[in-house]
């Protein structure tokens, strides 16, 4: 599940810096062919890349985070990545429509290229990399700090050790 979730997760963030090329392209190419061919492959790539990869990068973190001692609200370093991830894939969701819209106006030979232009995905790609090298740290690094329901567990698990110890050493004493 590890490597499944890893490899989603890194596919999902070259994906989006990708997005950012063509975004970029977009905005900035003079060949107008170019500029309406980046707003023309967005919506399917979105479609049959960037979604699908996030969708699973949200469901392999979630088993793994429930079959892990890491838990999924055991440490704020957990949640924060699943935070970044649920608002991320909304917020591709909620973005498909405009991938829709961008490249029914791309694929109009007679809409002017201003009109075809524009610096949304750019932006949208630009944070989407932002968030997603943010959680990719998380996972690296593994910052320390437990939420409350983690200590919690902590301490409960620790209690139920010692009494198990304490068990077994009044069975050898007797």
């Amino acid at each position: 599940m590890l490597t499944a979730h890893v490899a989603c997760s890194v596919g999902w963030l070259g994906a989006v810096a990708a997005f950012l090329a063509l975004g970029v392209v977009g905005l900035s190419s003079d060949d107008a062919e170019a500029v309406r061919g980046a707003y023309l492959v967005m919506e399917p790539a979105a479609w049959a890349v960037l979604l699908p990869l996030a969708v699973a990068s949200l469901l392999t973190g979630l088993i793994q985070s429930l079959g892990t001692s890491w838990g999924l609200f055991r440490h704020y370093w957990v949640l924060i990545k699943l935070l970044i991830n649920v608002v991320s894939t909304v917020v591709l969701l909620m973005y498909m429509q405009t991938f829709r819209d961008m490249a029914d106006v791309a694929g109009n030979p007679r809409a002017d290229l201003d009109s075809v232009r524009t610096a949304s995905p750019v932006v949208h790609a630009a944070l989407a990399l932002l968030l997603l090298l943010v959680a990719t740290f998380l996972a690296v690094f593994k910052p320390r700090g437990m939420t409350a329901y983690g200590r919690r567990k902590l301490r409960e698990q620790r209690a139920a050790l010692e009494a198990k110890r304490d068990e077994q050493g009044t069975a050898l004493v007797r």
